[in-house]
């Protein structure tokens, strides 16, 4: 299934469900079929980073339902401080309360939005075409605007800004992760993750260790007292117990360390991973072919399970796979 929205000068390409590849993925020994399976009633239609938009405009997290509604003309931007934040193609962004059905904020920001973030009364934008701005959430005043690089293309796995105390650091379109003090209104830093000239926005961001952890689709860096770039081709990225785990484009499932070295590898020859969960001992990698394949944390040891996959959305919540109206649970 594909999606296309062409908005502001940015080609947002969507891919679901995977691009087609000449081979397929092929278990030697596949065990008996995985029977942990529920109808989730509501159609998925929509995915961001850590929410999906079900068929009547309500939503699903990584850690279940949320009463909240969201616009039908409205792309899902995500969850932050307790609100969810979704917008039009015409820059109108919409914060709704979590706990709080009646509270409701908007504002009119004219141009298309990548992304968003609220920290108390901050709200960070990132847009279409690349800018960042910081707006009061009481005044809804512009507090500070930086142009952004040009960028074409970007896939829909584009990362909400985040709040590191005074710090604001946009991951961007280009590659980039900018880091604003909120503060004085400065721009501190401009740090570059990769510099490929498509598909080249940050796809992960987090701070782990004390350390920044970027990915794009061809790259993989990590900053403390210095850089760190790596080639990976990340698919999926996930963080538990001071362990980075990632899925990769050829068929990969790798286990770092902060610093991304490798604590352990293994590979699946051709397997395209739709999706990928920690739980207990074991990482869960839900496979296009139709496999689900629970495999040890330390690499050594794997099986591999028939399941059935219908086309569509695909969301990988805490304890499940949700494909289109169905679920594969891994507890």
């Amino acid at each position: 299934m594909k999606k296309i929205l062409l908005a502001s000068g940015v080609l947002f390409i969507i891919l679901f469900g995977g691009c087609s590849t000449k081979e397929a993925y092929k278990p030697l020994y596949v065990d008996q079929d995985w029977s942990k399976y529920g109808s989730s009633e509501k159609e998925i239609v929509d995915v961001g980073l850590d929410l999906a938009v079900l068929e009547d405009a309500t939503l699903l997290s990584k850690n279940g339902p949320i009463e909240v509604q969201i616009e039908e003309s409205d792309r899902i931007l995500g969850s932050s401080d307790g609100w969810v934040l979704s917008s039009n193609i015409d820059g109108l962004l919409t914060l709704q309360s979590i706990q709080d059905k009646s509270k409701i904020e908007k504002f009119e920001l004219k141009k298309t939005i990548a992304a968003a973030s609220v920290n108390g009364d901050i709200l960070a934008v990132l847009f279409a075409d690349n800018d960042m701005a910081l707006y009061s959430m009481a005044s809804k005043e512009l507090l500070f605007k930086e142009q952004g690089g040009k960028s074409l293309t970007a896939d829909y796995r584009i990362v909400n800004p985040y709040f590191m105390k005074e710090l604001v650091l946009f991951p961007t379109l280009d590659g980039k992760v900018v880091i604003i003090n909120a503060s004085l209104k400065k721009k501190l830093r401009t740090v570059l993750v990769s510099s490929e000239d498509h598909f080249n926005n940050i796809i992960f961001f987090n701070v782990i260790d004390n350390k920044i952890i970027a990915a794009s689709g061809s790259k993989m860096f990590s900053l403390s007292q210095k850089e760190v770039r790596v080639n990976f081709e990340p698919r999926d990225i996930i963080f538990e117990d001071k362990v980075i785990y990632i899925t990769t484009k050829q068929g990969e499932v790798l286990a770092l360390t902060p610093d991304l070295q490798i604590i352990s590898k293994i590979k699946f020859p051709f397997a395209h991973f739709l999706g990928m969960i920690a739980k207990g001992d074991k990482i869960y990698l839900l496979e296009k072919e139709g496999y689900l394949i629970a495999l040890d944390k330390d690499m050594y040891d794997y099986s591999v399970h028939e399941v059935d996959i219908e086309d569509g959305f695909v969301f990988s919540a805490k304890n499940a796979f949700y494909i289109s109206d169905e679920y594969i649970s891994v507890e």
